[in-house]
């Protein structure tokens, strides 16, 4: 239990009363000892000497204690109305002039303290700005990358392969009547840079689709993007997640991009007819694995460095986790990831 607040008026009354009380009896006691104080002849007028003796002083404490213990209370109450203003973020109200005693210095460097917290909270607001505009260019700077990322990709990718197909077609038209053979072997490299192409569009596309979850969770963004592939994507692909995995926001949008950049992946380079995305709970980390059924490719730095296999290590980096890639030609790819479980 907490204790009861006693007020300082009343309390500084009841010492200068008992002060004034004790003085008055060792003055007395002083004059009775060295024989200046005699006894009353009648007990009467010994009695109303004695309670005006008493009373006179008792009353003066109580006077005086008044007066110190209400001066000093305006000021502590004029100091508490500046520090609750303080404490409610109001740091306007100044300090007030308490004179020049003990109160009066505590006043002086309290309102040092206060100039030296405006600094700190001017400053932090300053960082704050600084940090907001920082992301808000770093936002602004990663749409550009993505763009030009994308538009190097359109041209290097499918541009060119378009411009295949219409040299191709244009030949075909030229060679129908002379060769027809050679004519359906043209068709057939037209169907084949046709369908390339066209793969390469569908992964440039799942790149231009919401690059965090948007307020959903991991489970169900990746439920949302599978199900719009398959309608548009001649691929299976098998997903499992245990429902007990708790991820914190930021890891969730970085497994959710790593996801999405190995499913581009796969559609652009592996012509792949299946593949497995599989999240699961291991004690205290979260393993990932990726794997398709595609060509495969030989693992070099080359290889390693690239814009996508790259992005996935940064990613995982930033998750304190792990990543391994496992492929050969002819064997598919595997992604193997491991990230640890804090809590938040």
């Amino acid at each position: 239990m907490g204790k009861k607040s006693s007020n300082m008026v009343t309390r500084s009354m009841g010492e200068g009363a008992l002060f004034s009380l004790v003085m008055l009896l060792v003055f007395l006691y002083i004059m009775y000892t060295y024989g200046y104080l005699q006894p009353f002849e009648d007990w009467k007028i010994g009695v109303r000497t004695a309670v005006s003796l008493i009373l006179l002083p008792v009353v003066f404490g109580i006077v005086f204690g008044f007066y110190q213990g209400f001066r000093t209370k305006r000021k502590l109450e004029r100091l508490r109305a500046t520090l609750v203003a303080w404490e409610k973020g109001n740091l306007t109200p100044a300090m007030p002039d308490l004179g020049s005693d003990e109160l009066g210095r505590l006043s002086e460097q309290l309102s040092r303290i206060s100039g030296k917290w405006e600094n700190q909270v001017n400053t932090l607001q300053r960082l704050s700005t600084n940090n907001a505009k920082l992301a808000e260019q770093a936002r602004v700077t990663a749409i550009m990358e993505e763009r030009q990322r994308l538009a190097r990709e359109l041209h290097d990718a499918v541009s060119q392969q378009l411009f295949a197909i219409s040299m191709t077609a244009t030949a075909v038209g030229r060679t129908l009547e002379k060769d027809f053979d050679k004519a359906q072997r043209q068709i057939a490299l037209i169907e084949e840079m046709s369908a390339v192409a066209q793969s390469e569009m569908r992964a440039l596309l799942l790149h231009l689709r919401p690059v965090y979850l948007e307020g959903k969770g991991l489970r169900q963004g990746l439920q949302e993007l599978i199900k719009e592939l398959e309608i548009k994507v001649p691929i299976d692909i098998v997903f499992e997640m245990d429902p007990d995995v708790q991820l914190m926001k930021g890891i969730e949008n970085h497994l959710f991009r790593i996801v999405q950049e190995a499913i581009s992946n796969t559609l652009r380079h592996a012509k792949a007819e299946k593949m497995e995305i599989r999240l699961h709970r291991r004690g205290d980390t979260v393993r990932l694995t990726l794997r398709d059924d595609g060509v495969g490719f030989e693992m070099d730095e080359s290889k390693q460095t690239s814009y996508g296999l790259s992005n996935m290590q940064e990613r995982i980096i930033e998750t304190g986790g792990s990543i391994q890639f496992i492929t050969a030609p002819g064997k598919g790819m595997r992604i193997e990831i491991t990230v640890p479980l804090v809590n938040e």
